[in-house]
């Protein structure tokens, strides 16, 4: 690894399916038009506002009077390693973690969706889970979300779980990844069989639940040059993609995809049966398809010279399945890929975007995309030479270029450090936009 580093039966689709940020789970309903609102899960940090986790609001609609502006943040009381968030399949819930308290805050964000209110907390996830540490994937199923972990409780290594709840927070069951002596009838196809989780993604057409892989709990909370100068820390990230059934939730078959892969991103056209992941060590792009009713893991391209360690994190597929950005942290950059042909990927553009950058989303119709720039707390960047450090930006996509239409400075206004967005949008409970441009009724 431094040296890396050196260098379904059938399930048919609801009526609603398909998503909004091209990244969403194909249950969801999609916003088509523009949205109102982006949700940022923010990391709190010692001496910079409150210095607490909050659910940052910005409006993002330009007709709107208060575009560009933080219009509410609540705060969820402490640091838990503010991550990933992921909405509910009626898109009136959000659901968002914490990698080190393995708390999970559920946001109201229906309501009012200028101002979402703090609905639920659970904080009896490891033992509801039977062990399972560091809540990362929000991922929505019918009626249901399905998490996935980091770690364990046993030794915070990287051997985990995916933890099913209904929507209204009550716990479900546990499916334990699968690992060499425990396959639980999946087939090794390759060299790995480690048991690490990361993201999950469906292909409902094909009866597919998808799992990539990442690093435990010891890795993830420790600061990333002590981890790079470890072997053994080194050697304990996962090189796995696991293909599920997605009705049984049964595993089927382990991909060895060595490096470490991330973000799993699925072709939306009805014929095309395949997805793509990243790999953070290496600095690949991966081809995870479905060939003669099988299914099978290629690399397809590199993003950057791996010499330089790129650290590549999120990616974001258009909708139409043509391109595919690849955002890369520790560069700062964000890269377009024509993947026209999956098994060719092409570089298109490169654009910096900050001192570092982790999550980008996409709108439906690809005209905006929206960049944030915290990893995590022991691994992001203190000093600035110039770029933009910690932010929310937007960009508009024109002529093949992006276009930059903003920032926000998390640092300057106090915030924290900015993770992952979810978007909002009043129609999606039956709302017109309220009498005076930026405002909700009863909004103060």
């Amino acid at each position: 690894m431094k040296k890396w580093l050196g260098m379904i039966l059938t399930v048919l689709l609801p009526q609603f399916a398909m998503a909004d940020e091209t990244c969403m789970s194909p249950y969801m309903a999609k916003i088509v038009g523009q949205e109102d609102f982006v949700y940022i899960w923010t990391l709190g940090v010692e001496g910079l506002g409150d210095e607490q986790d909050k659910l940052v609001t910005v409006s993002v609609n330009p007709n709107a009077e208060q575009y560009g502006e933080v219009v509410n943040s609540l705060s969820v009381g402490g640091r838990n390693e503010a991550h990933h968030s992921g909405l509910t399949d009626d898109r009136r819930y959000l659901w968002a973690s914490g990698l080190a308290s393995s708390k999970i805050f559920i946001f109201d964000v229906h309501t009012n969706p200028a101002k979402p209110s703090l609905h639920r907390t659970i904080d009896s996830f490891v033992g509801q889970s039977g062990g399972v540490v560091g809540p990362h994937t929000s991922y929505a199923l019918p009626g249901r979300i399905l998490i996935t972990g980091l770690s364990n409780e046993a030794d915070h290594g990287g051997v985990t779980g995916l933890v099913e709840y209904t929507n209204a927070g009550d716990y479900i069951t546990t499916h334990w990844m699968p690992k060499d002596g425990e396959l639980n009838g999946a087939v090794k196809s390759g060299q790995f069989a480690d048991g690490y989780g990361y993201d999950v993604r469906a292909l409902p057409r094909r009866n597919v639940l998808l799992t990539s892989s990442f690093t435990g709990l010891n890795n993830y909370m420790m600061n990333l040059g002590e981890m790079m100068g470890s072997p053994e820390a080194m050697s304990n990230f996962g090189n796995t993609v696991v293909v599920w059934d997605l009705h049984t939730r049964k595993p089927k078959k382990i991909l060895d995809v060595p490096g470490a892969p991330l973000e799993i991103r699925c072709a939306w056209g009805s014929n095309n049966n395949y997805c793509f992941t990243t790999t953070a060590l290496t600095s690949e792009i991966w081809l995870i398809y479905e060939q003669d009713n099988d299914w099978h893991a290629k690399k397809v391209a590199d993003i950057a010279d791996a010499s330089k360690v790129p650290l590549p994190v999120d990616i974001s597929i258009s909708a139409d399945d043509g391109s595919l950005w690849v955002n890369t942290w520790n560069d700062g950059m964000t890269r377009l890929f024509d993947i026209s042909d999956p098994f060719a990927p092409k570089l298109k553009s490169e654009t910096s975007i900050g001192e570092q950058v982790n999550m980008v989303s996409q709108s439906w119709d690809g005209k905006r995309l929206y960049y944030t720039s915290s990893l995590l707390a022991n691994w992001d960047k203190t000093v600035s030479t110039g770029k933009d450090l910690q932010y929310f930006k937007i960009y508009d996509y024109q002529d093949d270029k992006l276009v930059h239409k903003l920032t926000i400075d998390f640092i300057a206004e106090g915030l924290g450090y900015p993770h992952q967005m979810r978007f909002g949008a009043y129609s999606l409970y039956g709302m017109t936009a309220p009498p005076r441009p930026g405002k909700f009724a009863g909004l103060d």
